[in-house]
């Protein structure tokens, strides 16, 4: 009874989740918000129906299932990274360096500036002779 009570809370709580961000995949304006609604929401919305598999599986059946497992591992790994990467994407192919705000220091954005170029940057500086 006490199991199938969590079973079940963990897939309306990861139904929830998936509705939520459905939802802002849709009606979100920009691409980069867009983005964060299926990462975040969704995320944790397979990863609760994984859980609930997990649970299923192990106390009702009397085996424990490391496929979920290691689907919902693989899933909370991948999916902020692969994130990411769209985000680089998205910003390098929409926005140019002098579009962005200020980063508060001397230096770019870091996505816009390799450590090769920093290095060349500074090492040109260097070289510079003062004016007097």
């Amino acid at each position: 009874m006490l199991i199938d009570i969590l079973i079940s809370a963990c897939l309306v709580i990861s139904g929830i989740f998936g509705l939520v961000g459905s939802f802002g995949l849709i009606k979100l304006p920009d691409p980069m918000m867009r983005l964060h609604a299926p990462t975040k929401a969704t995320t944790l919305g397979v990863g609760g129906a994984l859980i609930a598999s997990m649970l299923y599986f192990y106390f009702v059946l009397g085996n424990f299932s490391f496929h979920e497992l290691m689907i919902t591992l693989f899933l909370f790994l991948t999916a902020p990274i692969t994130g990411h990467f769209i985000a680089k994407t998205h910003l390098h192919l929409m926005h140019k360096p002098a579009d962005l705000p200020p980063t508060g220091t001397e230096r770019p954005w870091a996505s816009y500036e390799s450590d090769a170029e920093r290095q060349r940057i500074e090492a040109e500086q260097a070289t510079e002779t003062p004016r007097a």
